[in-house]
């Protein structure tokens, strides 16, 4: 389920959490993606995070073994088969298929999220000089997760 990377889980707990259960809302889940940002394995981190929010330590805890436990049994069985599978015409087509599905599973979450992280013209302009620095510098993302928080904190100060 999580071919492309774990950002295709973004997907899944957008339509589950946010918009089918409504356990979260759209902030809060921008929140916790942000939050997984500043951390190795951002999509892993984001899931703790989400169960911290639902349910404190345990949903954490719970949330941490649910996201890690799959894939651990998923690649132990699986892991010896994809080199073959991959030979074949066809589940070689499947797979490449599969792939570009999950890069448009990607660009739809990042759209919603966009959209809700952008609300005024200050969240606009740091995400306009991010996106710059991003790709035209290579600058790394943590920093401007940093930044983009300092900005936050800076602006509800002086609220």
């Amino acid at each position: 389920m999580l071919f492309g990377s774990g950002y295709v889980l973004l997907a899944f707990l957008r339509a589950d959490l946010v918009d089918h259960l409504h356990w979260l809302t759209e902030l809060q889940l921008l929140d916790a993606v942000a939050v997984g940002q500043v951390t190795p394995g951002p999509v892993f981190t984001t899931a703790t995070f989400i169960g911290y929010v639902l349910h404190g330590a345990t949903g954490a805890l719970v949330a941490t073994f649910g996201i890690f436990l799959p894939s651990f049994i998923l690649v132990a069985v699986a892991g010896p088969l994809v080199r073959r599978v991959r030979r074949s015409r066809m589940a070689g087509a499947f797979l490449d298929g599969v792939n570009v599905a999950s890069l448009a599973l990607m660009a739809t979450v990042t759209w919603h999220l966009g959209r809700s992280a952008l609300t005024d013209l200050l969240a606009v302009a740091i995400g306009g000089v991010s996106a710059l620095l991003l790709l035209k510098f290579r600058f790394n993302s943590a920093w401007l997760v940093l930044a983009g928080a300092l900005v936050g904190v800076g602006r509800w100060w002086l609220q």
